[in-house]
């Protein structure tokens, strides 16, 4: 009896030391420590911003299941990135899952938002599973949780906590290297555009507002108001409005924008701006100046390198064509595709 319980307690006592041999622990961008196993091979991501990012580092391989609206956050030619996609369950969204739909994917790590409900990262953790937060911002420990936060320094907040995921995701799925090449090539290529727009003084920039359905904009304390910062853009609603938030048109009248910008992922809300009588006397429809933006612009809320990259770049040559003439955009999109998606850049 004696020997067997010793043999049971040495097995134990082995499967213990090859599990912390197997184990590492990272910080995720709630500020949380969490215990994840050495080599990730299954994971689900309930962030499409995550999902993005994982493609982008050549890691998709490892994906068992995404977000429900992956294909309307991420637009519907996304799949082209990683085909794959288009077979995978979908236990969860956002701010929500299913937790025995999870459970029988049998993940090794689970992706979310850095607001998903503290109940439902408490719930799938109970389960063993560990729970990794990304937010893509540094924040104080107040707003490291909230969907608009307040930012005492926006420039910080959201460039360094882009690196931050990056080099998160990039421990987390064992591609440490490939993290730090999407971090060197952003922001080198960012370079380009600030260089450039030394010419143009603050009271000649361009008034600019980003509009979504149903009226929906980015007001400060969003990445999208920092993107058209760099790009050499006045926000108009950075001043009015705090985060993510729906304003109405009487509104957009009186900020009466030089340029409009739509994200590709919003086709329809072009052709309302340019058909709805309500927007005629806005200068940026008097003179045209309404843009569709290509899929690499991204001009979310939260940052993405590709935006970064090459995103600000478009939207700068489009406000100063005379300063970017040199410029090719296609070549620029080619390049980034190729070398983080593995794919030439299919549009113009």
């Amino acid at each position: 009896m004696y020997k067997k319980f010793l043999l049971l307690f040495g097995l134990f006592l082995s499967l213990c030391l090859t599990v912390t041999c197997e184990a590492k622990q990272v910080t995720d961008q709630l500020n949380r420590t969490v215990q994840i196993p050495d080599k990730v091979e299954r994971v689900v991501v309930l962030q499409h911003q995550t999902l993005n990012l994982i493609v982008q580092l050549n890691r998709q391989q490892t994906l068992v299941g995404v977000l429900s609206s992956w294909q309307k956050l991420l637009g519907k030619d996304f799949v082209r990135f990683a085909p794959t996609l288009s077979n995978l369950p979908t236990p969860g969204d956002l701010t929500s899952v299913n937790i025995e739909s999870l459970l029988a994917l049998k993940p090794q790590i689970v992706f979310v938002t850095n607001y998903m409900p503290k109940a439902v990262i408490d719930q799938i953790e109970k389960l063993n599973i560990p729970v990794i937060a990304i937010s893509l911002r540094k924040d104080i420990a107040s707003q490291a949780d909230k969907l608009n936060p307040i930012m005492v320094d926006e420039e910080t907040t959201y460039n360094e906590g882009l690196k931050q995921a990056i080099r998160l995701i990039g421990d987390v799925l064992n591609a440490n290297n490939e993290a730090e090449d999407l971090i060197n090539y952003t922001f080198e290529h960012r370079k380009i555009v600030t260089d450039r727009l030394q010419r143009i003084a603050p009271e000649k920039r361009i008034r600019v507002y980003m509009a979504n359905p149903d009226l929906t904009t980015y007001g400060s304390g969003k990445y999208t108001g920092l993107m058209m910062e760099h790009a050499g853009a006045i926000n108009v609603a950075a001043a009015t409005i705090q985060g993510f938030k729906q304003v109405s048109i009487e509104n957009v009248i009186q900020w009466n924008p030089q340029v409009i910008f739509v994200q590709d992922r919003y086709p329809q809300v072009v052709e309302t701006i340019l058909s709805d009588d309500l927007w005629k006397n806005i200068d940026a429809v008097k003179q045209k100046k309404v843009y569709l933006m290509p899929e690499y612009a991204k001009a979310w809320g939260y940052p993405m390198p590709e935006a970064l990259a090459i995103g600000e770049l478009w939207m700068a040559k489009k406000l100063y064509p005379d300063l970017f003439k040199d410029i090719d955009m296609q070549k620029q999109a080619n390049d980034y595709y190729w070398r983080f998606y593995r794919v030439n850049y299919q549009g113009e």
